[in-house]
């Protein structure tokens, strides 16, 4: 049986575009995943998590490589699948196992819409994604107190919410997964949620700050209780999801494009900035600088050195942008 397939990825460029990618996909294996099939997030302090597990299953299917694939769902399944559900233990670290059995959406999402497209349109014999995405749909999912008709996006299925106060993490909206997940699961609340946290995002977008987290209350936004209130790491996903949806034109693209921006003495990325707006960390490295490539419109590349000169997440995020760019909206 073959174990290198193709995919919709690799098929929509001549074999030369594709090869400083592929040679790119090789090196990230090299560093982030084991032959056990677990993803390392050497920055933080090689632990592995759903979220991992999620985009190394993505990136998998998204570069056509079976191997990779069935050996991170194989980990996967053996370490993190210890719930009574079928979503995923959150962390998982070397002599210890699993240090925090509760979920991370994203995660759960990721693995889900991975096993999704590799039985769809890879043509893999992939486990269902069906029961992870009704899990995700039962679980993970409340009435905005705002508008209790209308289905917000839970960080994790034991997220704070209730209905005066609900907290959301804006990067966990991933629309073109949830609505893909939602249809192939017959699940509609799916598909409300991702029409619904990206009205939110536009919300947030056109109040000047789509952050890390933020509580949804009976009276409109609010500073998370259990968070700082900081637009960081998380909300750099915002605009890549959006891209990869479908919705360059959603304005919180635009927005993220802006709080991309480096300061006026600062040459890297502005990766973090405070309730203010103000720009508290900026990093230099590709794959922050990708997704502002990304949003802006401008060339997306990636080199086989590049995965090696920074750590996991800015890494992941590098070769999900440039998987983005290939599927995603055009400019």
């Amino acid at each position: 049986m073959a174990q290198i397939a193709a995919s919709p990825l690799l098929c929509s460029a001549s074999a030369p575009a594709w090869a400083a990618p592929w040679d790119a996909w090789d090196a990230w294996k090299s560093r982030f995943l084991g032959d056990d099939g677990r993803v390392v997030d050497d920055g933080g302090m090689g632990i592995s998590h759903s979220e991992g597990q999620g985009y190394g299953l993505l990136l998998a299917q998204a570069f056509g490589d079976r191997n990779a694939f069935e050996a991170i769902e194989a980990w996967t399944t053996r370490h993190l699948l210890i719930r009574q559900e079928t979503l995923m233990a959150w962390r998982w670290e070397l002599e210890r196992g699993v240090t925090d059995w509760r979920t991370a959406t994203d995660g759960d999402l990721f693995r889900a819409w991975a096993l999704l497209r590799a039985s769809r349109d890879s043509g893999w014999d992939a486990a269902s994604a069906e029961p992870i995405a009704r899990d995700i749909a039962a679980l993970c999912v409340a009435p905005d107190p705002r508008a209790p008709g209308e289905p917000l996006l839970l960080p994790g299925a034991e997220s704070r919410r209730d209905g005066l106060r609900v907290t959301v993490n804006p990067s966990y909206i991933m629309g073109r997964a949830l609505r893909e997940l939602g249809e192939a699961a017959q699940s509609p609340i799916l598909v409300r949620a991702a029409d619904h946290g990206e009205t939110v995002l536009g919300e947030l977008a056109a109040a000047g700050f789509v952050p890390d987290w933020i509580d949804v209350t009976t009276s409109g936004f609010a500073a998370p209780a259990d968070h700082d209130l900081r637009a960081g790491y998380d909300a750099l996903r915002v605009p890549l999801y959006l891209v990869w949806s479908g919705r360059r034109d959603h304005p919180a693209v635009a927005r993220g494009v802006e709080a991309l921006m480096p300061s006026d003495d600062a040459t890297g990325i502005a990766v973090t900035r405070d309730a203010g707006g103000i720009v508290t960390e900026h990093s230099d490295l590709p794959g922050y600088r990708a997704l502002l490539s990304l949003a802006a419109c401008a060339d997306v590349s990636v080199a086989p050195q590049e995965m090696n000169s920074q750590p996991y997440y800015p890494a992941t995020l590098h070769l999900l942008a440039l998987i983005a760019k290939r599927e995603g909206a055009s400019c």
